[in-house]
């Protein structure tokens, strides 16, 4: 049975390994979230940004290991804001397909899916969105974009919770009122196992 390992390092940060190595999605700069903090010493066969921006952009913090990028990638180039980018500039959808495994990560997408890109993004097994609003798409966006691509696994990211994340993004509490069924798991590493999931969402508890 396919499967990739998940892990969470806090904001839109991920780790994802699959048999034949791993990605890192979204590092951040120190100091750039507040009540929050990347580990020290990750390391990665590649590291994908979506968007230069401090608190998404800190690939130097990431080892790479010199091997070749495990997953088949290509993205989406989308703006970050609802004004065609004149905002927030663009930020990228990243696409990550292991054998039978389609990962979405949205990075700071901030307005709906087009036709198009929703057709490219289709078959998506996991996505990682964002749901906190004022930066990127709010909670009902996200769960609009969610329930339009019917992913087996969602992940919940770029929100609040108590001190963590920033003081204009919505509360994880606040998100759940639209996400009736998110499961806040206290886990920073899970294991998607490709057909063990149907429509689960979830949010992570950031590694420490």
């Amino acid at each position: 049975m396919s499967q990739v390992k998940i892990e969470y390092f806090g904001h839109s940060c991920f780790r994802i390994t699959g048999d034949k190595g791993c990605v890192v999605l979204d590092p951040y700069e120190k100091g750039s979230v507040p009540g929050t903090e990347m580990p020290e010493g990750i390391t990665a066969d590649a590291v994908y940004c979506s968007h230069n921006h401090h608190d998404h952009n800190a690939a130097d913090r990431i080892t790479l290991s010199g091997r070749t990028a495990p997953f088949e990638r290509s993205v989406i180039t989308v703006p970050h804001d609802d004004q065609g980018g004149k905002l927030r500039g663009m930020s990228d959808i990243n696409i990550l397909k292991s054998e039978d495994i389609k990962i979405v990560h949205f990075g700071d997408i901030g307005r709906d899916l087009s036709d198009e890109e929703a057709k490219e993004l289709e078959g998506a097994d996991i996505i990682m969105i964002p749901a906190g609003g004022h930066f990127t798409i709010d909670a009902a966006q996200a769960y609009r974009i969610m329930k339009r691509l019917s992913p087996s696994l969602t992940i919940l990211m770029h929100f609040r919770r108590g001190n963590m994340g920033y003081d204009v993004i919505a509360e994880i509490g606040d998100i759940k009122k639209v996400f009736t069924e998110t499961e806040e798991t206290g886990v920073s590493e899970y294991v998607y196992e490709k057909g063990r999931d149907s429509g689960r969402v979830i949010t992570m508890k950031p590694a420490v």
